[in-house]
């Protein structure tokens, strides 16, 4: 979708970062809409980290430039821009109580605001993040999650144009993880901030966003919302990254209406969705492991299915689904996750058992290059 100047409150226009001979951020062209859930997604130095910091006034780009409202920032140091950050380790001061943690940027502010004004803020703040009653308590008082909210409140106290979030959820267990989610998530849409958030972790990204920025080598591989990343990932790099994703080599026989047809290693013919602009005969091809099924070797199969005969390697219960790892012949390694209730009514299938993997028409996709 494209973006109108007037939805955009901030915007990487052509913007690199190099520390000596590392080029941390290529050249990141980048518009981020009023009141959206963006997210950075990507491995250990990627660039994610990088672009965040140039936004919140941390890192200077050496080429390009980074703008908030329209207006270049790159000579406005942080504490004048219209951005707070909520960090990894929270950074809240142990010898403050939750009130004056909340507190710290008002009473920073010049001209001086009332005592009063910034017990009202506070407060505020601290009910919008479920801390009422909590502001006279000292930080090591306060479990992990309740020191996010700390932050979190600290943070949007100033009422910034943008939230900024370094991996806020990383040193947090899985459940607590979940319930955090939810809350920042409800918390963006009763306060209709913009949020952009740098994560590893794609299961957090995909619940939380409202698009997904996958950054590789300083770059942006591909954006777009969760569902456009995980069905039409640009190339392997983003099939890889998103999800879990079969990638299987092929040689394309046809193209036709969007769909091709492939050839598998062993002869197998399957239809999947081609590539935009695709011309090559040899491939790539992505299926997702939820796309496939399974059936045993001797059972009938079901029309306009093709069946790649494969052997079970491993079978790992999962609760709502098992996952499979199969060995089929001059295919591959396969993955099928196969959903409790189809694993019931089949009987599952043990380690070493000779089954056929079910492909649909139309399941997979051929990816592009690069």
């Amino acid at each position: 979708m494209q973006v109108r100047p007037e939805e955009t409150v901030a915007e990487f226009v052509g913007a690199s970062k190099r520390y000596g001979e590392v080029l941390a951020a290529d050249r990141i062209d980048l518009r981020i809409r009023r009141g959206e859930f963006l997210s950075f997604l990507g491995p250990s130095g990627c660039g994610k980290t990088t672009a965040l910091r140039m936004l919140a006034g941390f890192e200077s780009p050496t080429g390009g430039a980074v703008l908030i409202d329209g207006r270049d920032v790159g000579a406005i140091p942080a504490y004048r821009r219209p951005v707070n950050m909520v960090f990894q380790h929270y950074a809240l001061f142990p010898h403050m109580t939750v009130a004056e943690n909340v507190g710290y940027g008002l009473r920073q502010r010049r001209p001086r605001m009332a005592r009063r004004e910034i017990a009202e803020k506070v407060e505020k703040a601290l009910a919008t993040v479920r801390l009422d009653a909590f502001g006279p308590r000292r930080i090591w008082e306060m479990s992990g999650g309740q020191q996010q909210r700390v932050a979190l409140a600290r943070a949007i106290v100033n009422e910034p144009k943008i939230l900024l979030l370094d991996e806020p959820m990383a040193a947090l267990d899985a459940k607590l993880r979940g319930e955090m989610q939810r809350e920042l998530l409800d918390l963006q849409r009763s306060l209709g901030i913009t949020f952009v958030l740098v994560t590893h972790d794609q299961e957090e990204a995909l619940a939380m966003s409202d698009r997904i920025c996958i950054m590789g080598k300083g770059r942006i591989a591909q954006i777009g919302s969760p569902q456009e990343l995980y069905d039409r990932p640009a190339n392997r790099y983003v099939a890889d990254f998103v999800g879990k994703a079969n990638i299987l080599s092929a040689q394309i026989a046809s193209r036709e209406g969007g769909l091709a047809q492939a050839v598998l290693g062993n002869g197998a013919a399957v239809t999947v969705a081609d590539a935009p602009g695709a011309a090559a005969t040899e491939a790539e091809i992505a299926v997702r492991p939820e796309a496939l099924s399974l059936a045993a070797a001797g059972a009938p199969l079901p029309e306009g299915m093709t069946a790649l005969p494969a052997r079970v390697t491993h079978r790992t219960f999962l609760g709502d689904h098992t996952e499979y790892l199969l060995e089929a012949p001059r295919v591959g390694a396969l993955q099928v996750n196969v959903p409790r209730q189809a694993e019931r009514a089949a009987g599952g299938h043990g380690m070493g058992a000779e089954v056929h993997v079910l492909w649909p028409a139309g399941a997979g996709l051929v990816l592009a290059a690069g």
